[in-house]
């Protein structure tokens, strides 16, 4: 009888510890995301916030994701990375330029935990670097300016002068000027990501110049609800701003970055990540154009969806030569293509777009 007594007790122990070691085991792994701006911006932190919903679906009781939205790119970014790492996030992914140093110093710091930070060029050995080529999405919005202005005149209201944002100016024009050749694109800037009241000042002053289509490198829809008021047309930047200007938005760059949030995550669950340096586009399923409105006849729409195919084939590069500055400069002999690296430190305007770059 004791012994049937003790035995049972072993039992009981064991399978006490069975269950902790699957309640261990089912602990889901944490990751979390830094934003600059606010979920409901419907620009760059909302697309990035449609990613982490992405993440939730695929991965289930899996993961488990925390977001700290209007982060600013000041040493609050320090402080909340380190936080995020502290309280045992596996993988951190930071969403703005600005973030990098930050991200740098804190990975060093946590050498077991994941950081990924988007847009930057800093790696180390768990420190990897992650964007979309937002270009693409530029360059298939200028097509459909190109078809769609009758004065040739463009605008374009951009964040901060960095090469991103520069880069995404001239694949616009070049996409439009591949329709138009004569059409030219006029910039404002408004020195920041996230300012509805001074996108909506750039915007007025860009139609008052006699644009008749707006693009913007920025993350609210002031530009499209703008366009709306004032008759004239733009598009959606990072996600469909539609609702906000039906008649005036001509379609939409969409950004997909669960494609790489679950990609990322999976190889962490998996053991098997390791320093990456990515950069996905219309390939790759993390850019598209979409949100065609009702104002933008088929045939601009067959064209751009035309254009989107050939960037997917590898048959088309917005920065394939001949291209030159809007100096005249020579920036990409015929038949060649621009590569990356040179892409990603564009400081210079193209043939078609008016002024400097702002130092």
């Amino acid at each position: 009888m004791k012994l049937l007594k003790h035995l049972g007790r072993v039992a009981a122990v064991s399978l006490t510890l069975a269950a902790l070691g699957t309640a261990h085991a089912a602990e889901p792994l944490k990751a979390g995301f830094l934003y600059i701006g606010p979920t409901g911006d419907h620009g760059w932190t909302y697309s990035h916030d449609v990613g982490r919903k992405a993440v939730e679906a695929k991965f289930g009781n899996a993961v488990q994701t925390t977001f700290v939205e209007n982060v600013p790119e000041t040493a609050d970014a320090e402080r909340v990375i380190r936080d995020l790492a502290t309280k045992g996030h596996k993988i951190i992914f930071a969403t703005s330029f600005g973030y990098m140093n930050a991200m740098d110093k804190v990975s060093r710091q946590f050498p077991k935990t994941v950081f990924m930070h988007a847009t930057g060029y800093k790696t180390s050995k768990n420190l990897g670097i992650y964007d979309v080529r937002t270009y693409e999405g530029a360059y298939m919005l200028g097509v459909v300016a190109g078809k769609m202005s009758k004065t040739g005149k463009l605008g374009v209201v951009g964040s901060i002068a960095i090469p991103e944002v520069v880069r995404n100016i001239n694949a616009f024009t070049i996409g439009a000027r591949s329709v138009n050749p004569k059409a030219t694109t006029r910039v404002i800037w408004v020195n920041g990501w996230f300012d509805p009241g001074k996108e909506r000042e750039a915007a007025l002053a860009l139609i008052s110049q006699g644009a008749d289509v707006l693009m913007q490198n920025t993350d609210s829809p002031a530009v499209v609800q703008t366009a709306q008021e004032k008759g004239v047309y733009a598009f959606g930047w990072d996600s469909d701003m539609s609702k906000f200007g039906a008649k005036a938005q001509l379609a939409a760059s969409v950004l997909n970055w669960g494609v790489i949030y679950n990609e990322q995550i999976e190889k962490v669950q998996k053991g098997s990540w390791k320093t990456t340096d990515i950069w996905y586009g219309v390939k790759e399923g993390a850019v598209n154009i979409d949100g065609f409105g009702p104002s933008t006849p088929a045939d601009a729409k067959k064209l751009a969806e035309e254009r989107r195919d050939a960037i997917k084939a590898g048959t088309l590069h917005p920065f394939t030569g001949p291209l030159k500055d809007n100096t005249g400069k020579e920036l990409v002999p015929a038949g060649k293509t621009m590569a990356d690296a040179d892409l990603r430190k564009m400081t210079v305007y193209v043939e078609g777009v008016e002024g400097s770059v702002p130092k």
